[in-house]
């Protein structure tokens, strides 16, 4: 280790205190999404592979919903791969598919986390759909901290799912046109959605510098605040998930009012 890292350390942890000493607590967000951005990046100005780079964003998730477990939120959403990235070469998407794999067995074998996955199982190969099947059913009764893992999401894909799940709904029960054009409200829709019964995000997190949603959450960041983070998702550190939390804390939520 570098003399000036030895330096860096307790300096940082210093750092880190002071900023979480100032958090107020009692305005923690209770749902935190999160757009894992800026692995490819980290590895090419490490000097790694792309496979090393999302591996170490892998790495970094249980790192960030322990900081999650020390507050009170409670729903925690990873956007791990969007249906634009299904779209990738077959000898990068691959190897990226193995390692949400093993990081979504990772998740169910800690015993602390609920995970639900959100997005279209059906456009996922039959191997990804079998392990998050298998890990929802897995960490079914676990009492901790419900993690969304985004898997094969996209935004305005889930909003066209959820209309045609509510169509066909409303099919199987006679329900014409009209006459569900004529009840059809907002409601209708939040409930066919992948996050049905969950509270809508407070705080969106996106790292890399990008300033951006990207599809993610369309329908259910309408009231969130966003946290746009420079540091690339494998540097993300506690002290930048503590700044987010004290830059939430601070703002006043108006809801358009």
């Amino acid at each position: 280790m570098k003399l000036r890292d030895l330096v860096r350390r307790p300096v940082y942890r210093l750092y880190a205190r002071r900023v979480e000493g100032r958090i107020d607590h009692d305005e923690t967000p209770k749902h935190i999404g999160v757009i894992l951005d800026g692995n490819r990046r980290w590895a090419k100005a490490a000097g790694g592979t792309t496979v090393q780079g999302h591996q170490a964003g892998a790495d970094k998730i249980s790192e960030m919903l322990g900081w999650c477990s020390e507050t009170d939120v409670e729903v925690v959403t990873l956007w791990m791969l969007s249906t634009d990235n299904l779209d990738r070469p077959e000898v990068e998407l691959r190897p990226l598919l193995n390692i949400i794999e093993n990081t979504v067995r990772g998740l169910a074998s800690d015993g602390r986390w609920r995970v639900h996955h959100v997005g279209n199982l059906d456009i996922l190969p039959a191997g990804t759909q079998s392990v998050l099947k298998e890990a929802m059913e897995a960490t079914r009764d676990v009492d901790g901290i419900l993690v969304n893992v985004a898997v094969g999401y996209g935004g305005r894909q889930e909003i066209a799912d959820a209309v045609r799940s509510l169509l066909l709904e409303h099919a199987s029960k006679g329900t014409s046109f009209e006459e569900l054009a004529e009840i059809l409200d907002i409601e209708h829709i939040a409930e066919h959605l992948y996050t049905r019964g969950q509270p809508d995000p407070d705080l969106v997190i996106r790292t890399s510098g990008e300033q951006r949603l990207s599809g993610f959450m369309l329908w259910q960041s309408a009231h969130s605040e966003y946290y746009f983070c420079e540091v690339f998702w494998p540097a993300f550190r506690k002290v930048d998930f503590l700044r987010a939390l004290r830059d939430y804390a601070a703002r006043h939520r108006r809801y358009g009012s």
